[in-house]
């Protein structure tokens, strides 16, 4: 099963919380915590990787917090769960180590490779700023017509 660590959760309920804040101000951690009932240690450890890699900048000081780095439709789902949780896998295999003691014999890696690009790239044609619209498609939807377009190509 292909599943988000809990920590991507957050962080795109973050970032969708921030593109969906129209005010100009930057929100606080304990804010978007508070509106998710999310723990705000782990909030704040989300929002300041996402700072890291520059999909959120932050502010310091009473008046401090966070906003988008970039405009929420340059951003992808893609985006920000590789900022969280590293490039996304779908085997053991698909490091570059090839330490397993199949990987010479094995005859599904290459299938399940493409499955893999297949996935990450429909990821990355879902953008914030699709997520933060009020009338979002179903993500089913979004995702089957992405992984269709790109089994096309």
């Amino acid at each position: 099963m292909l599943r988000l660590s809990k920590k991507a959760d957050y962080a795109l309920m973050a970032m969708k919380h921030l593109a969906q804040n129209s005010s100009p101000s930057s929100t606080s951690a304990r804010e978007i915590a508070e509106q998710y009932d999310i723990p705000i240690e782990l909030m704040a450890k989300v929002l300041q990787r996402l700072v890291r890699i520059g999909l959120l900048a932050s502010t310091q000081g009473t008046r401090g917090g966070y906003t988008l780095g970039r405009p929420p439709a340059s951003i992808s789902v893609a985006d920000v769960i590789e900022a969280i949780d590293g490039p996304f896998t779908v085997t053991a295999c698909s490091t570059e180590k090839n330490d397993c003691e199949q990987y010479s014999k094995c005859s599904v890696r290459d299938p399940l490779w493409q499955i893999r690009e297949r996935i990450a790239a429909a990821l990355g044609t879902v953008t914030l700023a699709e997520i933060a619209a009020e009338n979002v498609s179903s993500p089913v939807s979004v995702s089957r017509a992405a992984v269709l377009h790109n089994a096309r190509t």
